[in-house]
């Protein structure tokens, strides 16, 4: 053994007769440098002398072969005692092959131009040699690399590699409460009975585990049957999934909406249930850019009033006034959205002067004004078709659309908005007139009364059947308490967050 380690590859010392061979190699973390010189008597390079240096932050930042560079210029100024003014040149191993034309490139950045200035010092030639034989300056290069130890727990699989549950801990918190606890004969043989104390650690390991991702209930279920059984294991995982915050918070509904469809009582008469609506951003024509919708909800009958702003509630009161309760007479009920100016004190103390009730949609919910909603999509098909070749003339030919709405029949009523409101149609031609004398006024109320009460039954039978059709994709309305805590969808909220995902 003493012959051993006094024969070993032990560090000689330096002859500067002799020529030096000074290994490099650089890695992302260090540097590592080898001064050796090879020995006359079994001529093989022994080392000299060791260095290794950890990157600085800036240093890391350095390409491959200003880091290699970078080897030879630490190792250089590390013995510069022995290479500075040597006998003999000295070699240079490195295994990035670039570096041998260092010395004669024309081109230099700033930074090899001061480290050429210091080779110039040296007399030196730099030698390839292949990283596989380069192993010695490899290994202290990458001594930095583990030095940092982490205190963080690191599991023996990663996670990649793992398919399926891991139950061991969950199993051994079971059994541990099963030697308090016997097992039913009702539980299967292939499953462990859980006591209660257990269950509800069960429970997170199945649907609240990194490794389970918050499954649903088919999910949660799926994982506990492969090991585990309770009588009550179907409820409690309803429970417990339907309880977890987790899922209330981060996952879409993809259940139907809540509430059955209540639509608005039906009038009795032409014009006295009214709703209103605006038709903004349309191009300006003749100074006028915006459209007052107000429809009769009985007759689908509608005045399109052209102005030049949004007006305010009292703006829209005069408005209202002087175009259509002038000729129709008040309303009883007055819908609309929940614009500025239908929330105002204003237009509610105005509705009440009148004897009309406000009632405002729902907020997020234009199917509240639907009627007013419909009217505007046809208004403005009807306008794109007459004026799509001047845009600007939209105004002139609203008169035209008005007429041509309230002339097509009602897909609920089966008749136009001038026969049940007025109990006739207005003829488009001269030649439509009948030839007889105008009937007698006693007819004419009867023939509106008729008219009226074929429109109400029409309306009866089609609000049957768009509650039937709506109801099927709906859901019966949740029951809430008082100050019972609920969550909140922050769908139509403005979020303060970078993402709302």
């Amino acid at each position: 053994l003493k012959n051993r380690f006094t024969s070993a590859p032990i560090l000689v010392t330096p002859d500067v007769s002799r020529q030096f061979v000074v290994e490099v190699d650089a890695s992302e973390v260090g540097v590592g440098a080898i001064l050796s010189q090879r020995s006359l008597s079994d001529d093989k390079v022994h080392p000299c002398a060791y260095f290794s240096h950890r990157l600085s932050p800036s240093e890391r930042n350095y390409d491959v072969g200003n880091r290699e560079l970078l080897a030879i210029r630490l190792a250089l100024g590390e013995w510069r005692q022995w290479l500075e003014g040597a006998t003999v040149p000295f070699v240079v191993w490195t295994d990035h092959r670039n570096l041998e034309y260092i010395r004669s490139a024309k081109r230099l950045n700033a930074r090899q131009a001061r480290w050429a200035l210091f080779f110039a010092r040296f007399e030196f030639v730099i030698s390839y040699r292949p990283g596989s034989k380069n192993t010695k300056p490899d290994a202290l290069s990458r001594l930095f690399s583990s030095s940092v130890v982490s205190t963080d727990p690191e599991g023996i699989l990663p996670e990649g590699r793992v398919v399926g549950l891991t139950v061991w801990g969950i199993e051994r918190q079971v059994k541990q409460a099963l030697t308090h606890t016997p097992s039913p004969r009702a539980c299967p043989r292939n499953l462990l009975f859980v006591p209660v104390p257990t269950r509800l650690a069960v429970l997170q390991w199945a649907h609240s585990a990194k490794l389970a991702g918050h499954p649903g209930v088919r999910g949660t279920l799926a994982s506990i049957r492969q090991r585990f059984w309770w009588p009550t294991r179907e409820r409690d995982t309803c429970r417990f999934v339907a309880a977890c915050s987790v899922c209330a918070q981060t996952k879409s509904g993809n259940s139907p909406p809540a509430g059955r469809l209540r639509p608005l009582p039906i009038p009795s008469r032409p014009w006295s249930h009214i709703a209103l609506d605006f038709i903004t951003g349309l191009p300006s024509s003749a100074g006028k850019t915006v459209i007052l919708t107000v429809v009769d909800r009985f007759s689908k009958a509608a005045h399109f009033i052209p102005l030049a702003k949004l007006p305010s509630a009292k703006e829209t009161a005069q408005i209202i006034i002087e175009n259509v309760f002038r000729i129709h007479g008040l309303p009883s009920d007055v819908v609309s959205d929940r614009g500025p100016q239908f929330t105002s004190q204003f237009w509610r103390e105005f509705c009440r002067l009148i004897g009309a009730s406000v009632s405002l949609s729902s907020g997020f919910h234009p199917q509240s004004n639907g009627q007013a909603e419909r009217a505007n999509q046809t208004i403005g098909r009807i306008l794109r078709s007459l004026s799509f070749r001047n845009p600007a003339s939209w105004s002139e030919q609203l008169p035209w659309a008005e007429y041509a709405h309230n002339s097509l029949p009602s897909s609920a009523t089966g008749l136009s908005p001038f026969q049940s409101s007025l109990g006739y149609q207005p003829p488009l031609f001269s030649s439509q007139l009948a030839e007889s004398c105008v009937p007698s006024a006693q007819a004419f109320v009867q023939r509106c009364e008729r008219t009226w009460k074929r429109v109400r039954s029409a309306l009866c039978r089609y609000r049957a059947q768009t509650v039937r059709a709506a109801n099927k994709r709906r859901t019966k309305s949740p029951r809430y308490c008082r100050s019972q805590r609920v969550w909140l969808s922050t769908q139509n909220l403005p979020l303060k967050t970078a993402y709302r995902k």
